[in-house]
């Protein structure tokens, strides 16, 4: 499913004056810098630092305009961050290989290690990490259960059950006069949405949630070692249920394990079970925290909009148009990394075989030679589809279609059942606060969306 275009008519002034404003340049970072030093004033870049992860946006500029492929001494990563260098990237698999994509960014201490071990948490090439002759066709398995004429069939059911959350919203709203949004609506509602697709059955939905978030967290945030064992612990049962479940011979041939068990590999063989384990571990992972993320961020963006909640309920098109943007401009997925599969010249700096790549996908959105004006937002700007936000060629988020639009359902949804949220927010009475954010290195969102009477 695409984004609905926008009407015309009366909304078509609104829509051609907010792309004109769009079209407006908008200057670089500024703030001097000495030679040789792309951040200037701004300090030492870390990745994983509050200044970074509250506001990584001049970092950002400041490395597409002075050092667009620049290597970053605490991880030891290639920064890529002009959206032309990304997107080849991304579109040359045979140059750029995807096999770190899922690499634990923070070295597992033993105690860890041994936690998964006994799990027998492996995650072998399926889709994210997979770039060999297996992968097209695992890609075209899960496609199936997210490409657009299902994910257009599945809007009742999303907004039935955003209706439900909302109503449970409603009453704490009602009784304590506060809610946050977060907990309980944008982190549930692609869960549930996700078991129904999939069939899946038999587990609650919080502790899908928890082993997820624990999952990015353990492989793609800076916990301590002793946070570290803590967090194995629940990957390792994440990884156990994936494992009892694909086990299980009683699937539908129409869920997502049913059609693992059928599946053949290229050679004719069946897919073993700890491939299909680790396809499943990247869908729940993509299909329910990801898209949380996203869902948080466009309701916190949302509200903090002058004028624009009270028209999302009636204005055609608007949520997606909304949702769109805040991809272009605040993706939940960040980052992602590729290793050079040979030696090569990309942004101007030679790279050799092995160097391993960090793909700036929040700062791609912003590249003002792509995108006129990039910290402005403007829903309705002439190439609002052109972001990277979910990646490009053969290894772009199978699930994008149900991401854009579980999104959008939420934002209109959220708009129409709590009205008053959006007042509030603009007269400074909910979201003045900042929130807390999740700053992994491939993801970013607001842990609190909180909204009052």
């Amino acid at each position: 499913m695409h984004a609905t275009a926008p009407d015309s008519g009366a909304a078509g002034g609104a829509i051609a004056g907010a792309a004109a404003q769009c079209r407006r340049g908008s200057p670089g970072a500024g703030g001097p810098r000495a030679p040789g030093d792309p951040f200037g004033r701004l300090g030492p870049l870390d990745l994983f630092g509050a200044g970074f992860v509250r506001d990584p946006y001049p970092w950002l500029d400041a490395l597409r305009t002075d050092s667009p492929v620049h290597h970053d001494p605490a991880t030891g990563l290639w920064l890529v961050s002009r959206y032309d260098d990304i997107r080849r990237v991304l579109l040359d698999p045979a140059g750029f290989h995807p096999d770190n994509a899922l690499h634990a960014v923070t070295p597992l201490p033993v105690g860890a290690l041994r936690a998964l071990a006994r799990a027998g948490f492996a995650l072998p090439p399926a889709l994210a990490n997979n770039g060999g002759p297996s992968h097209a066709g695992l890609r075209r398995l899960v496609t199936r259960f997210f490409h657009a004429e299902r994910v257009a069939a599945a809007v009742p059911a999303i907004e039935r059950i955003a209706g439900e959350l909302l109503d449970s919203a409603r009453s704490e709203l009602d009784a304590t006069g506060g809610c946050d949004l977060f907990g309980s609506f944008a982190q549930v509602l692609p869960c549930r949405v996700l078991m129904e697709l999939l069939g899946i059955e038999g587990i609650d939905p919080a502790t899908l949630i928890r082993w997820s978030d624990a999952s990015l967290e353990l492989f793609w945030g800076r916990p301590t070692p002793e946070r570290q064992r803590e967090l194995a612990g629940l990957a390792g049962e994440f990884h156990r249920w994936l494992t009892a479940t694909v086990r299980d011979g009683g699937h539908p041939p129409d869920s997502l394990v049913g059609a693992l068990a059928r599946h053949r590999l290229p050679d004719g063989g069946p897919l073993d079970t700890r491939t299909a384990v680790a396809a499943c571990f990247f869908v729940f992972i993509a299909g329910q925290s990801t898209t949380g993320q996203l869902i948080a961020t466009v309701l916190r963006r949302g509200l903090g909009e002058p004028g624009l909640w009270r028209r999302l309920p009636h204005e055609r098109g608007l949520a997606e148009a909304w949702t769109e943007e805040v991809l272009r401009r605040e993706p939940p997925v960040t980052t992602w990394r590729r290793v050079t599969a040979r030696p090569v010249d990309l942004g101007g700096v030679s790279l050799p075989a092995g160097a391993q790549l960090l793909l700036m996908l929040l700062g791609s959105g912003s590249d003002p030679e792509v995108f006129p004006d990039p910290a402005r937002m403007c829903p309705h700007r002439p190439n609002i589809r052109h972001h990277l936000a979910f990646g490009a060629g053969r290894h772009r988020c199978p699930g994008a279609s149900l991401a854009r639009t579980e999104a959008a359902i939420a934002l209109r949804a959220a708009a129409g059942r709590l009205p008053e949220a959006g007042r509030t927010a603009v007269r400074g009475e909910a979201g003045g606060d900042e929130p807390p954010m999740l700053g992994l290195l491939s993801f970013r969102a607001p842990l609190r969306v909180t909204v009052r009477r």
